[in-house]
């Protein structure tokens, strides 16, 4: 008893037990890791980089050897991605000179003077980009909603022939888009859906439909089914358990799926170049082809790209918390 009254009562175990601190060695490690991923991720980037400095270059800036990297920043090449431009005859560079000296010529006008050009008309930039957002978008809605409900069906019911149907399925995937597309477009000419955009939503709905049942089979796979049941035990119906349950606990799954798909639509470019012409020609082969009276106009094309990737972009970066599960769905299971 003297013992338990010098020393008093021992501590609980929980307070006795210490956190073992993290040695010099795990975090040299852990600094040399982000240092790798810093480093990889500059090296990736520098495309980026060029071509956001690119974009506000002057010509002779750009075809400048060797390149230059200080340089003083210009619109010019946002003039020539949303103008179109003629050469100024001699008789009229005097007229407008005079009105740029005024103040009567905007920003643009003024840019593309200093270039011996005219601006005579907005460029089709606009309409292709607009174009895009429309298919990818569209298109993406409904890879999504179809490869859901395909998705639950291969999930949720025995569906006769489920392994060779889901591998048949993939194999859509497998041929490169060059193979098809000749036969595409004979059947696009024959059918009128050549230069639409119906035609197009449909085409990449088809292709993005396989990646869209995969994906999101697996998010479904590891909802319990014990949550629908007893739904159904409730009074729910089948359509009210998949609104009210499965739908909310997929979202994870939907945003990447989502992601995934969109990302496929905007970027392709064999389909919209050789099953489009005008109408429903899209951002990528039109930028691609961007031709300037004086050559090929990279500042343009630098800041078409530019604008080409903001979009995405900035969908990615809302949905960026879903991507990682959705790169490494089924790594882990209970």
């Amino acid at each position: 008893m003297s013992d338990f009254y010098e020393t008093g009562p021992s501590k609980p175990v929980t307070e006795s037990i210490r956190v073992d601190k993290v040695s010099p060695r795990s975090r040299r490690i852990h600094s040399l890791r982000a240092i790798v991923v810093i480093a990889l991720a500059i090296f990736l980037l520098i495309p980026i980089f060029i071509m956001a400095m690119t974009a506000f270059k002057t010509r002779s800036d750009v075809v400048s050897s060797p390149p230059k990297t200080v340089f003083e920043p210009t619109l010019e090449g946002f003039v020539f991605l949303f103008t179109e431009r003629a050469i100024i005859t001699p008789g009229r560079i005097t007229k407008l000179q005079e009105a740029a000296e005024s103040g009567d010529l905007g920003l643009f006008d003024r840019i593309a003077l200093k270039s011996g050009q005219e601006i005579t008309g907005p460029s089709d930039y606009v309409t292709r980009l607009k174009n895009s957002l429309i298919i990818a978008g569209v298109s993406t809605l409904l890879s999504v909603i179809l490869g859901f409900f395909a998705a639950y069906a291969f999930s949720r019911f025995n569906v006769p022939g489920k392994d060779d149907l889901m591998f048949f399925i993939l194999s859509t995937r497998m041929l490169p888009a060059v193979v098809v597309t000749i036969p595409l477009f004979l059947m696009y000419r024959q059918l009128g859906l050549h230069d639409t955009h119906i035609g197009m939503i449909l085409l990449y709905t088809v292709f993005n439909l396989s990646l869209a049942v995969w994906l999101l089979k697996g998010f479904i796979d590891e909802i319990p089914t014990e949550y629908e049941e007893a739904a159904l035990v409730d009074g729910y119906t089948r359509m009210q358990a998949i609104r009210k349950i499965v739908l909310p606990q997929a979202m994870t799954g939907i945003a990447a799926t989502a992601v995934f798909c969109l990302i496929f639509a905007w970027n392709e470019y064999a389909f919209a170049l050789m099953l489009t012409s005008n109408t429903a020609r899209t951002a990528p082969p039109s930028i691609a082809t961007m031709l300037g009276r004086g050559g090929i106009e990279w500042s343009a094309i630098a800041a078409g790209s530019l604008g080409f990737l903001i979009p995405v972009v900035i969908v990615v970066f809302l949905l960026r918390d879903y991507l990682l599960r959705g790169v490494t769905f089924g790594a882990v299971r209970k």
